[in-house]
């Protein structure tokens, strides 16, 4: 089925990238095959020769998250954190980064202790408007954001930082983690991205049952360049897990625009509740950057990610997260169930104490990551957690 330019995002959401087979299937199914057949050495009979090149699946499901991310081209890898060493790994030895301080703490694991291995170096900040001259040096190649960050939940104006970047050098290459918006929330290409990431295990295929990572972009010969090391270097997803992903993909504006209501109340029930310090949450009118949630964010919407401090530090914390009924105690996040962690002693355990206190990752921070169970459930859950 052809989409129109004049489709909304629940409808690209389901047709995007969908494909028949000689059968009429209104599902595309599942091709396994590693190998195609060629009619003469080097005739392949149709487009594919080899799986880790391209597959049927994982092509569908790439081209449905360029048209969801409104870029022109995009990619699928093994997991997040190979669509992460991809992009580094594609600077030229000797190159500089800079990345925003409060970083999910497997993308500061491969800045400080994989890229450095090849020769890139990695300044990071807290204050990147205010930081970024300061910090722009000759070999700077790339700059990377996470908008809303990882754990505290700090949104970025990326727009402005764009302007900025480019205003020094429009070779630097800007990098979006939109893992915890997803494509519905928001689309940093169109604020001037040059690549934007996710960890498509999350909210893109949403049900805690893939390690999935997605690019996409607008710019062909970046396109290449990481197509190029996608086949290269190996880092694919099997044709079972592109074809799961897309399935997720389906349904990302129901279980996104839920979790985002959903996370709105519970933000609110943490933000009056006496064994709370701070609440984290851009959906909230106390965000610091309330105004380019609203500017940046599809109607405003905070997303389906919370933090908080709780009373009693990192003790508490503890005892609290290890309370909960419907809220499971696990890492990641973007899935169907609730889940609920504590950052220092989890996800940023690996990041020293005084590099993470400096991005507001205390002993005492829960971060929540909100599902589409009912919302009133959820808030008894945490009402009882709290006694």
């Amino acid at each position: 089925m052809a989409i129109q330019s004049t489709d909304k995002f629940e409808t690209l959401a389901i047709h995007a990238g969908a494909s028949q087979d000689n059968h009429g299937s209104v599902i595309e199914p599942i091709s396994l095959s590693t190998t195609f057949a060629q009619t003469a050495p080097g005739n392949p009979i149709g487009v594919y020769e080899y799986s880790r090149s391209s597959n049927p699946n994982r092509k569908s499901f790439e081209d449905a998250i360029a048209v969801l991310e409104k870029g022109k081209y995009g990619l699928a890898f093994s997991s997040g954190s190979a669509t992460t060493g991809v992009i580094l790994q594609s600077l030229p030895q000797g190159s500089h980064a800079i990345s925003i301080g409060d970083v999910y703490g497997g993308t500061h694991r491969y800045f400080t202790k994989v890229a450095s291995a090849h020769g890139v170096e990695t300044d990071f900040t807290n204050n990147l408007i205010e930081d970024l001259p300061k910090l722009v040096k000759e070999n700077t190649k790339l700059v990377w954001i996470e908008s809303p960050t990882n754990p505290t939940l700090k949104v970025t104006d990326i727009a402005l930082v764009s302007k900025a970047v480019k205003a020094i050098n429009k070779d630097i290459i800007l990098v979006v983690d939109n893992t915890f918006l997803s494509p519905y929330l928001s689309n940093p290409l169109t604020l001037g991205a040059d690549i934007v990431v996710h960890s498509g295990t999350k909210y893109i295929n949403g049900h805690s049952d893939v390690v999935i990572g997605v690019l996409a972009v607008n710019d062909e010969a970046l396109y290449e360049r990481l197509s190029f090391l996608q086949n290269a270097i190996g880092a694919i997803p099997s044709p079972f897990d592109s074809w799961l992903a897309h399935r997720g993909l389906k349904t990302l504006h129901l279980r996104v625009q839920r979790a985002s209501e959903s996370a709105l109340k519970i933000a609110e029930f943490l933000d009056k509740n006496d064994n709370v310090l701070a609440v984290n949450y851009p959906g909230l009118e106390s965000h610091p950057n309330r105004e380019v949630v609203k500017k940046q964010h599809r109607n405003g919407l905070g997303g389906g990610m919370i933090s908080f401090r709780i009373k009693g530090g990192a003790d508490a914390a503890d005892k609290f997260t290890s309370q909960t009924r419907l809220f499971a105690l696990a890492e990641s996040l973007g899935g169907i169930e609730s889940l609920i962690s504590v950052p220092p002693k989890m996800t940023h355990a690996g990041i020293p104490k005084d590099q993470r206190e400096a991005s507001g990752v205390f002993d005492d921070l829960i971060r929540v990551s909100v599902g589409i169970e009912d919302v009133d459930d959820l808030i008894a859950d945490l009402e009882q957690a709290f006694k």
